[in-house]
């Protein structure tokens, strides 16, 4: 029973599809209504997750040719990675602090002024197993393990879409939709940056391309092209044998091309499905804002911006890796672990903070925005791996930067009473 109720609440199509049943019914909508919106919220989340796992087989790819023709080696921040190793001890205490959290969160919004909802439910997992393990490492175990959990989780949850909804509003033009990712203190960063950097600097969406690259106005084709060039600098420092290893004896000049493209499919694919969650769950939620948490809001995974400003999303993902990049020699020079650049989180977190540093401070706001967040999501994991106890062994920590931010103010408090 415990496992399936996990499964429910850590997959986002089934717990927004829910979400979405319990707004129609509020709203008497007739079963036919009921099933559809459901159904193609549902979908719209599984279309999301499709190109999700199309831009992170390229990435994948990508990031073991970068590590291995430049010889890095290192930790690399992935949130499934060290939550995979966690739950293997703390499952029980993860899920129970999830649930309870998600609690605690629809209190908040329903009795005070942080009215979000929290929808990104695997995030929602992720921050449950980090906050169990911190409170483990510093000594908290059992019920108050749970509850102290609990708590911080549902203030989290409320806490960071009101923290960014004044950018988002600006973004999206209207209070309908909000925020939900446990990136938010690195895109409000690329955002201020942003208003500070940006003045008269023009939003990336206006860039005017020469009569004879017209076809680069096409998202998808200036992503395939970007990409097919990052992908060829890395598979010849590769090397072709090595690239001919991990493709399957396939030419590095053929990987890289279909490995580009593919990204910008997982990109138009990613697109379309936020385009139809949109679609259904804004409506659907009016049941749940008016009856059980009046004007509430939802607040969604960070995919849903892209469509706001595609040419930010790769803009702000170039940026932060570079700024990734830069940060990891600074740890080396400092003679820190060395944090290397994770492609997955650098490509949502980075395009995300590109959005939203687009929003404030145009090309120049998406660009430095954008490397400053790379440089916080280096350095973040970098300080949250002592306070994680034996976790900090992992060989990998959380990524985000929420996770960073939270976790170590968490610890550093936990060292206080012991």
């Amino acid at each position: 029973m415990l496992d399936f109720i996990v499964d429910i609440l850590s997959e986002p199509s089934v717990l927004v599809g829910l979400v979405a049943l319990i707004g129609l019914i509020l709203q008497r909508k007739s079963i036919t209504d009921c099933i559809t919106g459901t159904v193609k919220t549902i979908m719209g989340f599984l279309v999301l997750s499709g190109g999700a796992a199309l831009v992170q087989g390229a990435l994948g790819h990508f990031g073991n040719m970068f590590e291995y023709g430049f010889g890095m080696t290192g930790i690399v921040p992935n949130n499934e990675a060290i939550v995979s190793v966690a739950l293997n001890d703390l499952g029980r205490e993860t899920a129970l602090i999830m649930a309870l959290g998600m609690v605690v969160n629809i209190l908040i919004a329903r009795f005070t002024k942080m009215k979000y909802i929290f929808l990104t439910g695997h995030h929602s997992l992720y921050m449950a197993c980090m906050l169990a393990a911190i409170l483990f490492a510093g000594g908290i175990k059992g019920t108050a393990a749970i509850v102290i959990g609990a708590l911080l989780l549902g203030f989290i949850m409320a806490a960071m879409p009101a923290m960014i909804q004044p950018f988002m509003k600006k973004l999206t033009g209207s209070d309908d939709v909000a925020f939900g990712h446990f990136g938010t203190f690195g895109y409000v960063v690329s955002a201020l940056v942003g208003k500070v950097v940006g003045k008269n600097s023009k939003s990336t969406e206006e860039i005017n391309f020469p009569q004879g690259l017209t076809f680069l106005r096409d998202t998808s084709v200036a992503i395939s092209l970007t990409m097919l060039v990052l992908f060829l600098v890395v598979a010849i420092a590769a090397g072709p044998e090595y690239v001919a290893e991990i493709s399957g004896g396939q030419n590095f000049l053929v990987f890289s091309l279909i490995q580009a493209i593919t990204f910008a499919g997982g990109v138009y694919v990613i697109l379309a499905g936020v385009r139809l969650i949109l679609a259904e769950i804004v409506p659907a939620f009016r049941g749940i804002a008016m009856k059980l948490v009046p004007n509430a809001k939802p607040a969604l995974d960070c995919p849903v911006v892209f469509p706001y400003a595609p040419n930010a999303v790769l803009i702000g993902f170039l940026s932060s890796f570079v700024g990734g990049i830069v940060g990891l020699f600074i740890l080396l020079a400092l003679g820190a672990p060395a944090i290397l650049p994770g492609v997955v989180p650098h490509f949502f977190c980075g395009a995300t903070a590109g959005v939203f540093g687009n929003t404030t401070g145009g090309r120049r706001g998406a660009i430095i925005g954008a490397f400053v967040h790379g440089l916080l999501i280096t350095f973040l994991p970098a300080l949250l791996m002592p306070v994680l106890g034996n976790l900090g062994f992992a060989g990998s920590t959380f990524s985000d930067a929420d996770f960073g931010v939270f976790g170590i103010l968490i610890g550093k408090i936990l060292t206080l009473f012991q």
